[in-house]
């Protein structure tokens, strides 16, 4: 496989994981929260892309909030060594603040996403990216932006060798809708756009339409569609033995989740 497809396949979060700070307890003496959910996918699929090509992912992540605001959590998830080479896993590590003013929420705070043992094809540079967020939500209704602080996910001369420089600066720029139509179901819409700074041939849409319906006691399960505007020709990803996917191709994405 040539270099370009060995490193299109970036992971992150958040098939799985939860980026909301968890609500204190009313009545709890401590103000501290923290929850826990563990969760199985039928792939992992970040930003509409796919990275454990094609086959079952387990995710599980750690949360713990304080009633000022204060967040700070842990993810992570199973990912193909032909999508992230050598990649024993993802982990992310995130936090931030948010808040409440009148209807509208906020939310700010970082991402670093990490990759023991990844490194792209002999050059010695890892995938670990590093994320600055801030969003904003009016009832169902949340609109996000992600700003990547260095590179993103390893894009830059040295893994490329085109002269373009490194990829500090990519954006991610996001539009959530979670209604809930009946008792236990809720609707969920998305669309982004993921913008890759000097490598804009990688650069692509994303949307997703689902349902998902919580059972109590923390479980939920979600059934969606997912697809991208990707080009094919790069985010197709061979393994090995030569089976290649087409990781920005249109998908079904199954999960069940317990949340603690």
């Amino acid at each position: 496989m040539n270099q370009a497809l060995r490193i299109i396949a970036l992971g992150a979060v958040f098939s799985g994981s939860a980026f909301t700070p968890l609500a204190h307890a009313e009545g709890d003496s401590s103000s501290f929260s923290t929850s826990a959910n563990v969760g199985l996918y039928s792939q992992y699929v970040f930003r509409g892309i796919g990275y454990t090509q094609e086959n079952p992912a387990v995710q599980g992540g750690f949360d713990v909030s304080h009633e000022s605001g204060l967040y700070l959590g842990i993810w992570g998830t199973n990912v193909s060594d032909a999508a992230l080479n050598n990649a024993a896993g993802e982990i992310d590590i995130y936090g931030g603040y948010a808040g409440q003013v009148g209807d509208f929420g906020y939310d700010v705070g970082f991402l670093q996403f990490l990759f023991p043992g990844g490194e792209i094809n002999g050059t010695n540079e890892s995938y670990n990216t590093l994320e600055l967020y801030a969003g904003v939500s009016w009832g169902p209704v949340g609109i996000k932006y992600s700003h990547t602080v260095t590179d993103y996910f390893g894009f830059n001369n040295k893994t490329f060798g085109q002269g373009r420089g490194g990829s500090s600066g990519s954006n991610y720029i996001e539009a959530n809708v979670g209604y809930e139509f009946a008792p236990g179901w809720t609707a969920i819409a998305h669309a982004g756009r993921q913008h890759v700074e000097n490598y804009n041939e990688y650069s692509f849409n994303d949307w997703k339409l689902g349902v998902a319906y919580a059972f109590g006691s923390g479980w939920e399960a979600g059934l969606a569609w997912v697809d991208t505007t990707a080009d094919s020709d790069l985010y197709t990803v061979c393994d090995d033995n030569s089976h290649c996917k087409d990781t920005g191709k249109g998908k079904v994405l199954a999960h069940i989740k317990r949340t603690f």
